[in-house]
């Protein structure tokens, strides 16, 4: 029995059992996927972002129809110092607004699935720990897999470098060569604000086994209410798929050149954004 709903709520609760009704994710017998991703029980779940996407960081996304259908890498830059709601905002838009539905893989740091409960979580919503061969296997199966080829260089950073994209991995551009897929750039504005950092202790972060330990306006001061984030308008930005030719194992300068191709593109997109915004929150 479904438990009574306000009538906002409830309408998006409905719109979302639709779409995740029309993701297209192949399922076994069971309901689940190759990796363990659960379409069906998401619902709930997703609930708390889907009213975060259209009520609390009201994201605006634009270029989205540039996604192809089939297998492809999202490629974005990477913000946020104690949650990643880009990734779940970019994720929440290709479930919400691309169409027909699509349930975006996520590449998570080795330490996540460690975390009680939250590793079962990850599995369900689609999610698997990054490695190349995870990666590939995703995209074989023709899924659409998001990378913050950043990592935590970019995620974890004070506000003085806000949009000041960091180092970019070679990995993705050697999985796109290796499997032929298409790579769509991604600038996504909101996140440098949503908790803005002071700090990164380390030590701290060992003492927990996570590689950080951010200091932000908000966290550890107002205990587990500092991992909200502030009411900062998002806006993501899909650009024209980029295909590639080559070899995935060509020297490192090579790929590099692919490499500063797709990281000029989404600096361009962040650029645009920035543009087009009036404050953190309008």
């Amino acid at each position: 029995m479904k438990l009574p709903l306000p009538l906002g709520l409830r309408d998006l609760s409905d719109e979302l059992s639709e779409r995740l009704q029309g993701v297209t994710t192949e399922l076994n017998e069971y309901g689940y996927d190759a990796f363990g991703a659960d379409p069906a029980s998401l619902q709930g779940l997703l609930l708390p972002a889907a009213l975060l996407y259209r009520h609390w960081l009201r994201v605006e996304t634009q270029g989205i129809e540039h996604v192809p259908q089939g297998r492809v890498l999202l490629i974005a830059n990477h913000a946020g110092n104690n949650f990643a709601y880009d990734g779940a905002m970019l994720a929440m838009s290709m479930l919400l607004e691309a169409q027909p539905p699509r349930l975006v893989r996520g590449m998570v740091e080795y330490y996540l699935p460690t975390i009680p409960y939250f590793s079962v979580l990850l599995h369900r919503a689609g999610s698997v720990v990054g490695t190349p061969h995870n990666c590939t296997q995703l995209l074989e199966h023709d899924e659409a897999v998001m990378v913050f080829p950043e990592g935590a260089r970019g995620f974890v950073k004070p506000y003085s470098k806000r949009y000041q994209l960091q180092r970019f991995g070679l990995g993705f551009v050697r999985l796109a060569l290796e499997t032929g897929t298409p790579i769509v750039p991604i600038g996504i504005v909101g996140s440098e604000e949503q908790s803005p950092g002071l700090a990164d202790v380390k030590w701290l972060g060992r003492l927990i086994n996570s590689p950080a330990f951010p200091i932000t306006l908000t966290f550890p001061w107002l205990g587990p209410l500092g991992f909200l984030p502030l009411p900062v308008k998002f806006r993501i930005r899909f650009g024209a798929p980029l295909h590639f030719e080559g070899d995935a194992h060509d020297d490192d300068a090579t790929i590099e050149k692919h490499v500063e191709i797709v990281k000029g593109r989404i600096r361009a997109l962040v650029d645009e954004g920035l543009s087009e915004r009036r404050g953190w929150f309008r």
